[in-house]
């Protein structure tokens, strides 16, 4: 920067500090100027708020937003001339559709439904894709290029009258100090900005049919939109009408449930405390049964060791079936195994004798059970 040059930043920043903290007082514009400023000011919100509401309208999610403005950057660095497009709702609507109707399958009448509803929903985003487009050529750029070119160009010639109207006021002051040239080429430059900057402003708000023009293409497009859309709904609505009367004229199938096939228990099993299928377990040859079915007694009147379960007998009992253990009043009983709260095992000479438990009440007495009938006795 010249010696001038940094002499004007010099006078300009004394001025402003003057008028800041002196209160000291600069060239006031006329009326006329400053309404022209504040309509210009308020075009200037007015057409920036405009763009962002009008972009958040036609891409609603901000994390859409925020990705395709990435990946819009991106395909530009790369020189690819086709951006990626915005996500449309109903896009993602119709393809969710179309996966669970195919998964249903033709003979689904819930299935075919879906699909004509997927299809419709993905028509529908191609109409919003197509608004998009419109209303970006047709709205959003011409606005775009309203605040990148005319009113940044206004801007910069109300900056640049500041800067001139603070030297021309610095030297105003010092009239008499500095040469009478110099003050009179200050004025001369304030009054060629304020005309330039008044001029811009002027041509801006005479213009602004071309705003309203803007408008009404964004307008024309949502029309066009929303004609289509109906149309493709209406269609769709059809659509689903004439199965819902298919679907009602056709006659219901009943249920008919397949015959059961038997179930086998197979063989009793003792593990884990179940439940025996059988009162008498599987008889090998092995076995010290006789050939008869007639029940084994098989007393003990030995005592067996405390630290086994064991039980005394109160009364007689005369074993009813193959496999069941019977026994004398007085008899004591060891335990062998406790199936569960039922029944009770116990192995003698090789055989697995069972008892009924559930007939008794059992408590434990020194060391055994004592095994009394809950009722009369046996």
């Amino acid at each position: 920067m010249s010696v001038a040059g940094l002499k004007k930043q010099f006078y300009k920043a004394s001025q402003l500090v003057s008028e800041k903290v002196g209160g000291a007082e600069g060239t006031k514009l006329d009326e006329d100027f400053k309404e022209m400023e504040k309509k210009v000011d308020v075009t200037s919100k007015a057409v920036t708020e405009v763009l962002a509401r009008t972009i958040e309208y036609l891409q609603p999610n901000p994390a859409s937003r925020a990705k395709l403005t990435m990946l819009n950057t991106v395909s530009k660095i790369r020189g690819q001339v086709k951006n990626p497009g915005y996500p449309q709702s109903e896009g993602l609507l119709g393809e969710c559709m179309i996966r669970h109707g195919k998964e249903l399958g033709g003979e689904s009448n819930f299935g075919d439904a879906l699909l004509d509803a997927g299809e419709s929903m993905k028509r529908l985003a191609e109409v919003k894709d197509s608004l998009d487009i419109e209303v970006k050529q047709n709205f959003i750029d011409p606005l775009q290029n309203l605040c990148d070119k005319d009113l940044k160009e206004i801007q910069h010639h109300l900056k640049k009258l500041e800067g001139r109207r603070l030297d021309f006021d610095y030297k105003k002051k010092r009239q008499g100090r500095i040469p009478d040239e110099e003050l009179r080429q200050a004025l001369e430059k304030f009054e060629e900005s304020k005309e330039v900057a008044e001029t811009s402003m002027h041509n801006l708000l005479e213009t602004d049919i071309e705003q309203v023009s803007q408008l009404c293409a964004l307008v024309d497009a949502q029309l066009d939109y929303h004609r289509q859309a109906v149309q493709i709904l209406d269609e769709l609505a059809d659509k689903l009408k004439r199965r819902m009367r298919e679907a009602s004229s056709r006659p219901k199938r009943e249920y008919k449930p397949k015959p059961r096939e038997p179930f086998d228990l197979g063989e009793p099993e003792q593990s884990n405390g179940g439940f025996p299928c059988a009162t008498a377990p599987k008889i090998t040859p092995s076995s010290s049964f006789r050939s008869s079915d007639k029940p084994i007694r098989t007393p003990s009147r030995s005592m067996p060791p405390l630290d086994q379960p064991s039980c005394k007998a109160l009364y007689d009992f005369e074993p009813e079936n193959a496999g069941e253990l019977g026994f004398h009043e007085g008899d004591v009983i060891t335990l062998t195994n406790q199936i569960d709260e039922n029944w009770g095992l116990q192995e003698t000479g090789g055989m697995r004798l069972t008892f009924s438990l559930s007939r008794y009440v059992c408590s434990w007495l020194q060391g055994s059970w004592n095994l009394t009938r809950s009722g009369a006795p046996l």
